[in-house]
């Protein structure tokens, strides 16, 4: 295929003037001394500028001396030489009439062959108020963050209280079952503001399970554990972070698990160590909650699925995932497991008590 014949330079110059000449968007072409040979229409409109002497006159002394700008001499004086083009360049011009406008300028070298004049393309875009908008969007957003982490500390500071004060009518009560059902209360309530605390300190976006697991069971521990050298709880997770709504239906399964082995696993003051783990391969991943304490009951009426253990499977339906209970001899394992095969056969949930 035959190359195409070069454009004479005056018929390239007239071709870059129709082209000048006709745009909608703002154009200049500059000379090799950025004198003006023409712009368009909407160069002159867009920035004020008296259409008529503009034609031969430098560009740096146009309107009222806005556009003698050193840096921008200096981009134009680069791109004539070759050095550089011009690409995006964002400049701010400063002018008594139109106030200060962000600039985008592209800035392109035209070459018409040897020997010819040299010229100079210049688009230049005012950006100011898509500029005024992204920063508006950005302050909205800060602002968003802002308020969403204080109604987080509002939140766990007011669980903390009604927690407070269940705690101190379970101390009041006469009765043992409404003692108990008191307690278990507090204890959730606590459970849902240790989450909040966690969430309202951890950044927005993703959270990380290793500390986030950790203030949980201390939060747990804290409430429900007399003598920390008889039971404790230890937490062994993988460098994973999640989703913080992931995080959420994985914390309160957690406190669940948790809470449940400290109040069943260990009669009588029995020594003991439940272990937290969380472990991720990919799209899979498994959490567990291991006591070594006296194992599954074995009369039917204790191992009735009790709330803790509704609770358990109905977030891990919300997570695509099913709940193996293993005897560990001595102990118990409940273990939450995301898989492929599980995302699909989900509802296919374990009736054993937790």
């Amino acid at each position: 295929m035959a190359a195409p014949t070069p454009l004479h330079p005056d018929g390239a110059l007239s071709l870059a003037l129709a082209v000048v000449g006709s745009s909608t968007a703002p154009l200049v072409l500059l000379d090799g001394d950025l004198n003006v040979i023409a712009a368009s229409a909407s160069f002159f409109t867009a920035f004020d500028i008296n259409p008529v002497g503009a034609v031969g006159e430098p560009l740096l002394s146009l309107g009222e001396g806005e556009w003698n700008l050193p840096r921008l001499r200096s981009l134009l004086t680069a791109t004539l030489s070759g050095a550089a083009d011009v690409d995006a360049y964002e400049m701010a011009l400063n002018s008594q009439r139109l106030g200060t406008r962000n600039l985008l300028l592209n800035a392109h070298l035209l070459a018409y062959g040897d020997g010819a004049a040299v010229r100079l393309l210049l688009g230049v875009t005012d950006v100011t108020d898509a500029r005024a908008s992204e920063k508006l969007k950005d302050d909205l957003l800060r602002e968003k963050a802002i308020l969403l982490q204080e109604v987080q500390h509002r939140v766990a500071n007011s669980l903390q209280i009604i927690a407070s004060v269940i705690l101190q009518s379970a101390r009041k009560s006469q009765s043992d079952e409404t003692r108990d059902h008191l307690r278990d209360a507090h204890n959730r309530v606590m459970s849902v503001a240790a989450l909040q605390q966690q969430l309202a300190a951890s950044r927005l976006g993703e959270v990380e399970l290793k500390p986030y697991f950790d203030q949980l069971c201390v939060s747990v521990g804290a409430s429900m554990i007399r003598d920390h050298d008889q039971l404790s709880l230890h937490v062994d997770c993988d460098d994973s972070a999640v989703d913080a709504d992931i995080s959420v239906s994985l914390g309160l399964i957690v406190t669940e698990l948790v809470i449940n082995s400290l109040k069943h696993a260990y009669p009588g003051g029995r020594k003991g160590r439940i272990t937290v783990s969380y472990q991720a391969h990919g799209p899979n991943w498994t959490l567990a909650v291991a006591d070594d304490g006296v194992g599954m009951p074995k009369d039917a009426e204790s191992a009735m699925p009790g709330l803790g253990t509704s609770i358990v499977e109905a977030l891990a339906r919300q997570l695509a995932a099913r709940v193996q209970v293993i005897g560990s001899h001595p102990g118990t394992t409940v273990s939450i497991v995301h898989s492929q095969i599980s995302a699909v056969d989900a509802d296919a949930m374990t009736g054993q008590a937790v």
